[in-house]
């Protein structure tokens, strides 16, 4: 089975009890775990870590056996920056490309599934890979 990499709205809504999305990202991880290797990258990492105090706190939250870490892939990297091109080009106001687009770039070239609950600019800008996604 390939892997899924889990996009950090899924762990922040499981660490922090998210009345909303709590219910359906826990469930959703559970069920990922049990089919296939869960994945995460440093960025995953830099966004999930803001609710931690310590670097202990969050390898609890996230174990190294039950999330694997991969590096950022240099033709993820390079694609996120056309998928950004194509973002401002359409009008996209910030200015520098944003997590997601290195998060689904990652899924993209790497042929990894991905589990998010966001999936509009997923599908937008990465129509090839394999979301779960509500």
């Amino acid at each position: 089975m390939r892997p899924i990499l889990v996009d950090s709205n899924v762990l922040l809504d499981v660490a922090t009890s998210d009345p909303k999305w709590f219910s359906w990202s826990s469930k959703s991880l559970f069920e990922a775990a049990q089919e296939s290797v869960l994945v995460i990258n440093p960025l995953i990492y830099a966004e999930v870590s803001v609710g931690f105090e310590r670097i202990e706190d969050i390898e609890e939250a996230m174990p190294a056996d039950v999330f694997r870490r991969d590096a950022l892939p240099y033709e993820a990297a390079f694609l996120a920056g056309k998928c950004f091109r194509k973002y401002r080009r359409r009008g996209g106001k910030k200015t520098s490309p944003m997590p997601d687009f290195y998060i689904g770039a990652h899924a993209a070239v790497s042929d990894y599934r991905l589990l998010t609950r966001d999936a509009t600019r997923y599908r937008t800008y990465f129509p090839d890979i394999d979301l779960i996604a509500p």
